[in-house]
């Protein structure tokens, strides 16, 4: 089994608040690290009332102090709706903090809608410049940019690690091209992830960063003691899209025990393309699902997203998951 890392948006659940869920996020990272987990990564989105990692590098400084080991990063920062040098200063600022341990993935999309991206002082043109950009992420983080006339203090010499990260052969042509990691985002994009690897493995080229590739994906994973508990617990997963279809964001609500009564035909459709490859089970068929999913695609890390609307529930999901990887160390212990 690959490596295994979490994937998490600081989801705010009904009932609850933003602190709460940067609190349970924090307490969920130091659960993954004790139960061997590689990294813990927080997601840029904007203008969504159910997601408190909008502010990512401080969502990524809280995160980290309260972890030793485990990296934790951005999964990702959407780099069109920032000035290279204000992430380069934020990311190297935590490299400052937290040694060796701060990642930082890199998408283009702007993580919002229409209106918002205005509000983020964002070009409405097209994104060209994000090579550009990725490039001079590159420089600021690197031993020579501390002689440049513009330096991102305190980033130069910390070579924080940069991910491409997509959903889409984009982002698979452009991390193969420079020679970077890539992640896919299948946890809401399936669609093309056998096509974005096989791009980005046939046209990957060695650099100073990498000398093969190295791909990581999204999946949707949430388990359970039994097969029927895990899918009860994924309502609240599947409802969060649904209301994304119906353009209703709202906060993550608790799970039912007849997902058929909230979506229509059509509904269940949309919603089930974007969950395509989601894994909802007990540890025997978690353990099956994603030992079929590293043999299709050949991936070297999976990155878990295991939403469930109770703080509980996801501690178990997590631990679970640990076990059907192999990651049996602690997982038990710390459930």
């Amino acid at each position: 089994m690959p490596a295994l890392s979490l994937l998490d948006l600081a989801r705010i659940r009904e009932g609850s608040g933003a602190k709460q869920a940067l609190d349970e996020a924090r307490a969920l990272a130091g659960h993954a690290e004790a139960l061997g987990y590689s990294r813990y990564w927080l997601a840029e989105h904007h203008n969504m009332a159910g997601i408190a990692s909008a502010a990512t590098s401080l969502a990524i400084q809280h995160v980290a102090a309260g972890t030793r080991t485990i990296r934790i990063g951005a999964g990702g920062v959407m780099l069109p709706n920032h000035a290279p040098i204000v992430i380069a200063e934020q990311f190297g600022t935590l490299a400052a903090l937290f040694p060796g341990r701060i990642d930082l993935g890199l998408g283009r999309a702007p993580g919002t809608d229409g209106y918002t991206m205005r509000a983020l002082r964002r070009s409405l043109q097209s994104d060209d410049d994000f090579p550009r950009d990725v490039q001079e992420l590159q420089y600021f983080f690197s031993a020579e940019a501390a002689e440049g006339r513009v330096q991102a203090v305190p980033a130069a010499g910390t070579n924080v690690p940069i991910w491409i990260l997509g959903s889409s052969t984009y982002g698979a042509r452009l991390a193969a091209e420079l020679g970077l990691p890539y992640g896919f985002a299948s946890h809401f994009a399936p669609d093309l992830l056998l096509p974005a690897l096989d791009t980005y493995r046939r046209n990957f080229k060695p650099s100073a960063t990498l000398a093969k590739p190295y791909a990581l994906i999204g999946v949707n994973v949430i388990a359970a003691e039994s097969d029927a508990e895990a899918r009860r617990l994924a309502t609240s997963q599947q409802m969060s899209f649904v209301n994304l279809v119906r353009g209703t964001r709202g906060l993550t609500q608790p799970p039912i025990d007849d997902i058929e009564t909230y979506w229509t035909p059509a509904e269940k459709a949309q919603a089930g393309r974007f969950l395509e490859r989601a894994i909802y089970g007990s540890v025997a068929t978690v353990r099956e699902r994603l030992d079929a999913l590293v043999a299709e695609t050949g991936v070297d890390e999976l990155m878990i997203v295991s939403d469930t609307y109770d703080f509980e529930a996801r501690k178990r999901s997590v631990a679970l998951i640990a076990e059907a990887a192999g990651l049996v160390g602690e997982a038990r212990a710390a459930a």
